[in-house]
């Protein structure tokens, strides 16, 4: 059919579409570890990723969480890091670890030709890190160096504290690290975190990609009788100690001609009838490049070259966050230009034609991340480990179409009072 250029095409609005979330199929292996797989795309890859209870929600002394994954590569009874690392490369594969606060991550993507190769090798990392000494004091020193280096950028400053003030020092959201940290590790503290939290630990694994026939049997074989999921997940609970002065100012570097700016009150997590809603607002307010926020302060004022607002998105507790970085001397006025817009949106109702314009983007945005199946396995992973099933997903669609000016404007009197927010300047 020849296309007659001269015809302007149909625009449809993002909203009008009927959103559809694949399902993933669930099943468990031998030993109660359960597999969540999605299988599509087109090309013959494949990513796995085991999913452990592992993060520095978890840990007795900081940073041995994240300690302990990034060294779960560094050595196995078999395998030198440097074999480890050979062994992948050579099957172009790539094996990463990742550690948050409630869960810890062993990520793989590969060819799925490969993938009987490559598993018994995953699950000797699970099963016989060893921890080398001399591995950890290389860790140690790199670690120590970046440090050092990040503890000059005010950025880096103003997140490291924001967190702190909202938390607490103590809260696993809120505390941080120092070079005394890496100092204290000790090798013993890795091993007996590795052999409760990986080897005897509880463990969920998900897949996506162009799906092997024989995948299923193939994770029963190699991890359906490692010991885990035999104990519980400890029941651990924190309380929340945020600071009392709401208002702070820190000079990191007198002659710095940036200042790092945080603003940020606690918010509830993604459980709370509002959270859903809400995001709706945030858009409107700094959560995208055509934000009120990125409008003024950026493109009217001048002081910045980005600003956002965004939720925290953390399992237990969150924050509403509005981040940037603007030259010193018209810190103070980005800060005044940020509680005027929450004003505007407590005072005024949004306009129909701006309110349309975020729910197209918001859309266009979910139909981005149903593009491909490592995406759509990312949503189901996240809602999983929040405890939310495929319902979460219409509701969230269909508030996103039908939430009006009115509610917004409800919810920012309730959410948006500069009262509520601490405020911090790093220069």
């Amino acid at each position: 059919m020849n296309l007659n250029r001269k015809i302007t095409p149909h625009i449809t609005d993002a909203v009008s579409f009927d959103l559809q979330l694949k399902k993933c199929d669930q099943y468990n292996l031998d030993n109660g570890v359960p597999v969540y797989s999605l299988d599509a795309g087109a090309q013959e890859v494949l990513m796995i990723e085991w999913v452990f209870y592992a993060g520095n929600w978890y840990e007795q002394k900081n940073i041995v969480a994240a300690t302990t994954n990034f060294m779960l590569k560094n050595g196995t009874n078999q395998k030198t890091a440097f074999e480890i690392n050979e062994y992948f490369e050579f099957y172009g594969a790539y094996l990463n670890r990742s550690c948050y606060n409630e869960t810890a991550t062993i990520t793989l993507h590969c060819l799925a030709k490969h993938i009987n190769e490559l598993l018994p090798v995953v699950a000797e990392i699970i099963t016989a890190s060893i921890f080398p000494e001399e591995e950890l004091n290389t860790y140690r020193q790199n670690q120590q160096q970046r440090l050092e280096v990040n503890l000059k950028k005010c950025d880096f400053i103003a997140n490291r504290l924001i967190d702190e003030y909202i938390y607490g020092i103590h809260h696993p959201y809120g505390k941080y690290t120092s070079t005394l940290d890496y100092d204290q590790l000790n090798r013993e503290e890795l091993v007996a975190f590795y052999q409760q939290f990986y080897q005897q630990g509880k463990c969920l694994i998900f897949t996506a990609g162009k799906i092997p026939a024989n995948l299923a049997s193939s994770l029963n074989h190699v991890f359906g009788q490692l010991p885990l999921q035999q104990r519980a997940i400890p029941n651990i609970q924190y309380h929340l100690h945020p600071a009392e002065e709401k208002k702070m100012q820190i000079i990191n570097d007198p002659n710095g001609v940036q200042g790092a700016i945080r603003l940020a009150r606690p918010f509830p997590n993604r459980h709370h009838p509002d959270y859903q809603k809400v995001q709706i607002l945030n858009n409107v307010y700094g959560g995208f490049f055509g934000s009120r926020l990125m409008s003024n302060i950026r493109e009217d004022k001048g002081y910045t070259y980005g600003i956002h607002s965004y939720i925290q998105n953390h399992i237990h507790e969150g924050a509403w966050m509005i981040s940037t970085e603007a030259g010193r001397d018209v810190c103070k006025a980005t800060i005044e230009e940020v509680y005027k817009e929450m004003d505007i949106l407590c005072k005024e109702p949004i306009e129909a034609e701006e309110l349309s314009l975020v729910k197209n983007y918001m859309i266009g945005s979910v139909l981005g991340d149903l593009d491909g199946p490592f995406q759509l396995i990312a949503r189901w992973k996240n809602y999983i480990l929040n405890g939310i099933d495929d319902q979460y997903f219409y509701n969230s669609v269909a508030i996103i179409k039908n939430t009006g000016s009115d509610e917004l404007q409800e919810l920012a009197n309730k959410y948006l009072n500069p009262n509520d927010f601490y405020e911090l300047t790093v220069i």
